[in-house]
This record gives C-alpha cells, sequence and structure tokens, in this order.
C-alpha cells in the first residue's frame, strides 16, 4: 500500500503481567500498562497496521496521569484529518502532528504508518532478519533480586547460550553484586562471555568513579548510566576517568534538538550510547542519535524498553537495517505471562524471525 487517504487511528490498553517481581534500581515491576495504535484507511479497513506506545513508570517524559486522553485525543484529531501519506513521508507526518513530548506515541505511530504500508502484516522494515531469518545477536539481562535469584538467572542464561550478560546492579549490597560478577568470571574469561553492567543510576556522583575502580577487574564491556542523568558535568569527568566504558541510557531522555543532542555529546563524550525508540522518540530520532555518535566516534547499540512484542518486533527489524554486529538489548520479549503470539525466538542467545509461526490477535 503506497498511498494511504483518509486513515483512521484508535488505541486500546493492554495490561502486561510479568513473570516475575522484576527489580530495578527505582524499584519492582510486576504489571505494565501499554497502548496499542491502530491505524487503518477509510477504504481498507481490513488492513490494519499496528504500534504500542508504552512509557516506562517513573522514567518516561511522557509517563503522565493523562496519557490515555492525551493519546485517545490525538488519534480523533488526525481521524478527522484529510490527507494523503506516502511511505517516505512517514516520518515528516509523524514529526508534524505528535509533539516530541510524547516520545513513545511518536513511536507508535511510525510503527502503525510503516506497518500499514506494508499491508498490515507485522511487517515494519523489511530485511533478511525477517525474509532469511538472520539472527540478531542478544544480550542475556539478569534482573535485580536476592543473590540466589541473580544466580539462578545468570546460570539459566549461561546455559541457554548466550555470549554476552547484561546484570542489573545498584538495588542489592555492592559487594554481593561484585561476588555476583566474580561469579560469572571465575567460569568464563571476557574471550568467552562478554560482561555488561546497567545500575539505571544508582551510583551517587562521589561515590561513582570509587565503584568503577573496584568493577574494573570483572572486565566489563561497559557501565550503563552510572549516577542519574542531568549531571552533565559529572558524567563528563566520569567517562574521563573511568576504567570502565559508560554508557548513557537515560541521559538522552527529553533531549529534542540536534543542537542540544550535540551539545550533550561534546559535553560527556561517552564511550557509547543506547537507544530504546519509546523513550527517545522513535526510529527518526535513532536515526539522529546514531549520526551524531558516529561522527563523534561513540559506539551504540539499540535496546528495546519492556514493550510488548508489537513494540519489540519493531525495534527488532529496524535494528535488522542498521551495520552494527555488537549484542543488542532485544531479549525482552520471554519476560510477560500473557505477551502477544509473535514469530520472535530467541535461539542460543540470538534473536530470530521465523515466519512459519503466525502473529497472535
Amino acid at each position: 500500500m503506497d498511498q494511504l487517504e483518509n486513515l483512521v487511528f484508535s488505541c486500546e490498553k493492554y495490561v502486561l503481567d510479568f513473570k516475575f517481581d522484576a527489580g530495578t534500581s527505582r524499584g519492582v515491576l510486576r504489571r505494565k500498562e501499554t497502548f496499542f495504535l491502530k491505524a487503518s484507511s477509510k477504504y481498507h479497513p481490513n488492513i490494519v497496521g499496528i504500534g504500542e506506545a508504552g512509557p516506562l513508570p517513573k522514567l518516561s517524559i511522557d509517563d503522565l496521569p493523562d496519557f490515555e486522553g492525551q493519546l485517545v485525543s490525538l488519534c480523533k484529531q488526525l481521524t478527522q484529518l484529510n490527507f494523503s501519506i506516502y511511505k517516505d513521508e512517514i516520518f515528516d507526518f509523524v514529526k508534524q502532528y505528535i509533539p516530541e513530548s510524547f516520545p513513545s506515541i511518536r513511536f507508535a505511530f511510525e510503527t502503525a504508518l510503516l506497518d500499514l504500508t506494508n499491508g498490515g502484516k507485522r511487517l515494519v522494515f523489511d530485511s533478511s532478519f525477517v525474509k532469511e531469518r538472520r539472527a540478531i545477536p542478544i544480550n542475556g539481562l539478569i534482573w535485580m533480586g536476592d543473590r540466589n535469584f541473580m544466580l539462578e538467572q545468570i546460570d539459566k542464561k549461561l546455559r541457554e547460550g548466550y555470549d554476552c550478560i547484561k546484570m542489573k546492579i545498584g538495588a542489592i549490597d555492592f559487594d554481593q553484586e561484585c561476588d555476583l560478577l566474580e561469579y560469572i568470571r571465575s567460569k568464563y574469561d571476557k574471550g568467552k562471555i562478554t560482561l555488561r553492567v546497567d545500575a539505571n543510576g544508582a551510583f551517587s556522583a562521589e561515590e561513582a568513579l570509587g565503584k568503577l575502580d573496584r568493577l574494573e577487574k570483572f572486565d566489563l564491556h561497559s557501565i550503563e548510566q552510572p549516577i542519574k542523568q542531568g549531571q552533565v558535568e559529572a558524567m563528563g569527568r566520569l567517562c574521563g576517568e573511568s576504567p570502565v566504558p559508560i554508557a548513557l541510557d537515560e541521559e538522552l531522555i527529553g533531549i529534542h534538538t540536534l543542537e542540544d543532542r550535540q551539545s550533550l555529546l561534546k559535553a560527556i563524550k561517552p564511550q557509547y550510547i543506547i537507544l530504546k525508540p519509546t523513550l527517545v522518540g522513535g526510529f527518526r530520532s535513532c536515526d539522529e542519535w546514531i549520526r551524531l555518535a558516529e561522527s563523534m566516534g561513540i559506539g551504540w547499540w539499540m535496546t528495546s524498553a519492556l514493550e510488548s512484542n508489537i513494540g519489540l518486533n519493531a525495534i527488532s527489524q529496524y535494528t535488522a537495517t542498521l551495520p552494527n554486529d555488537m549484542p543488542q538489548g532485544l531479549g525482552t520479549g520471554q519476560l510477560y505471562l500473557n505477551n502477544i503470539d509473535s514469530p520472535l525466538l530467541i535461539e542460543s542467545g540470538t534473536l530470530v524471525y521465523d515466519q512459519n509461526i503466525a502473529w497472535g490477535v
């Protein structure tokens, strides 16, 4: 479908239930609200593109009490418009009509419209990932919890064949977290297993460098967001002094203009940035961050942000079009008891798309 006229938008809320208490330094998650955005043409109502808007509680700038009302209002406003849209114009359309203060809604509209132009088959970006089952390497995520719970997760991920493990830290005793990292390294050196950690801003600016010095002996690939976002000068000093490479994550949230993004990266000079379309405003926004990062010699990778398989599918298909062979953060599809059935499968530490498996309703 190259041209869409008289589009109709609607949305519905869906509550995802975690299989376990998912611990982060910001608290424990048991359920997550998300919203499915549907786009169709007035003249072809049976062809439906679907996107997902799911702000992260206490983190997304559009995690607002009236989020659902704002989304419903945008669906009504845009349904009332009379327009034609071509595939190449989708990103311009979203930028024009969806405020930058709603990054997850921008992501949802981009996804739904791209899906619709491709026939409403959950094909968002065409690549060998979808057509030829090409695998995307991913990291195995270790959630916070007590020591035994984290140890069980580590052993499970290693048995499943992951060669990149990402461990969330900052919620339990730091000594215990170091013991867990020591456990992994006692079994596998950095040539066998790549280790990443994510502090989600849990360290204070004063203590961060000392903790990073302690973490150095575990041969870590990187640490995500060691201190809370917004401390640009302190983060810049850390990136210059840390023995462990630093990746910015939350730091990118709410930075909208090209000039502000460029200024942030120049001021902090991180080793990596991590891109989550739900948090930074969709695929065009990610494109801009990637161009800036590469122009400054900064590495990057993609990560999902607890979306259902609808959002994860879109991010995975986008990732597959990018020239980056690093393990990506796309292993969240198995977190929920009631996720949408999809062709996405995890095999030996990689994500694949199996066209023989049908999408659920």
